[in-house]
């Protein structure tokens, strides 16, 4: 059944639009055809994943395969670090049963323990036929480039830096647009690890959070990809067609080595993660701390949540979601933006049920599920810096724009959800 916002989702989508082509370098080529196609494709998906009834029975398996996933990382953990990891027998009297969840011992395990899988899956050549399938679905209907296309595919599955080091020795020669589109889709995309660390954080808040996590990360990437292409339209004189060399992608040497290196890849990954959040959230917490001693406004102190709230709300309606919940789902944000996704979820799973609506629980996890924010500024420089040492002066110029453009992007995906029948997603 349609509601009234649902229509309110076309706002958003448009905004979105707009809003890329006035950062647009070139506004008079503004990719009609691609605009059009990337949005159907993205509702298509939805339909295909949430309405069909054997897609949407796998879609709930994956939700069991995550659940299995996160019980055997415990497993592991346990080992290791005891009952701070959660386990039932504790060895002192239990008062509040919520503080056993602790993001250190919970969810960071999950990204190393996703991390090895991956590189494993790799190196037996599961995941590298799925990423080429989705590299040549990306070509055939959305014009890329083989090279470009395959880092695309990868980046949904890998990361954000990540997805680019399977077509490290073409990174040189790919044009701007090309650069532009691979820094901003992995922004407006997660990787595997992370994927299956929202869905532990959301699956006591939101029914079958694997499947929406999973949906929202693969249906972004044609969003971010149009997102891109709108920033910084496609020049075809200087792209030309070229022919993959798969020597020139990841390799590993033994399934060992691949569960090796995964497992030191992921430990950067949760050094990395684990190092932002401490940060960012200490800056936050000093900034609100100066607010704080300025006099209240609206019965209330002033703080970063309350100020992003308030800008981020008329974009939040315009997804789709009643301005009764809007001001939160600015805040969400605004927090996604400057505290990382991470944090973002962590506040959406810790919102009570029935405080906000249902519906806009499921439009706020597509739009914070991206790696759009300015952590990732410094993540992406960092890391094309060691990629493509000879156009770091180009990432730094363009990078900034390209985290708008993920964030619009994943704004843009839950506009589209936010346009489908609430009965699709059992609402």
């Amino acid at each position: 059944m349609f509601r009234p916002e649902n229509a309110q989702s076309l706002l958003g989508i448009a905004f979105t639009l707009a809003v890329c082509w006035g950062l647009s370098e070139n506004r008079r080529r503004f990719p009609w055809k691609l605009a059009v196609g990337a949005v159907l494709v993205q509702a298509v998906l939805v339909l295909a994943l949430f309405g069909l009834p054997s897609v949407r029975l796998a879609l709930i398996g994956v939700g069991h395969v995550v659940d299995g996933l996160a019980a055997s990382t415990q497993a592991g953990v346990a080992f290791v670090f005891g009952f701070l990891a959660g386990t039932p027998n504790q060895p002192y009297t239990l008062t509040d049963p919520a503080s056993l969840f602790i993001f250190a011992f919970r969810v960071l395990p999950v990204i190393l323990v996703i991390c090895a899988l991956s590189a494993l899956l790799w190196h037996w050549r599961i995941l590298k036929w799925i990423t080429r399938g989705f590299g040549i679905l990306f070509e055939r209907t959305m014009g890329l480039r083989g090279a470009p296309a395959l880092a695309t595919a990868a980046t949904v599955f890998m990361g954000q830096v990540e997805g680019p080091i399977f077509i490290r020795s073409y990174l040189p020669t790919l044009s701007r647009s090309e650069l532009f589109m691979l820094i901003a889709v992995g922004m407006a995309c997660v990787s595997g690890s992370t994927m299956v660390a929202y869905a532990t954080i959301l699956k006591d808040v939101l029914p079958n959070a694997a499947a929406h996590v999973l949906t929202a990360s693969i249906i972004s990437a044609p969003a971010g990809v149009l997102l891109a292409r709108v920033v910084v339209p496609r020049d075809p004189a200087v792209e030309v067609a070229e022919v993959l060399d798969p020597s020139a992608t990841k390799t590993y040497e033994s399934s060992v080595d691949a569960l090796i290196r995964g497992t030191s890849d992921g430990l950067q990954i949760v050094l990395n993660v684990a190092a932002t959040l401490v940060v960012f959230v200490a800056l936050v917490a000093m900034v609100n701390g100066i607010l704080g001693a300025l006099p209240d406004v609206g019965g209330q102190p002033l703080s970063v949540e309350r100020g992003l709230g308030l800008v981020f709300a008329p974009l939040a309606w315009m997804m789709g979601i009643r301005w009764a919940d809007a001001p939160a789902a600015g805040s969400l944000l605004g927090v996604k933006l400057v505290l990382t996704e991470f944090t973002a979820f962590i506040r959406l799973a810790g919102v009570p049920t029935g405080a906000i609506d249902e519906r806009t629980r499921v439009i706020m996890t597509y739009a914070l599920c991206g790696f759009a924010n300015i952590a990732s500024v410094g993540i992406n420089v960092a890391g094309y810096s060691v990629l493509v040492p000879e156009r770091r002066g180009e990432v730094m110029g363009m990078v900034w724009k390209a985290m708008m453009a993920g964030f619009l992007a994943t704004c843009l995906t839950a506009s589209v959800v936010g346009a489908m029948p609430g009965a699709l997603f059992g609402q």
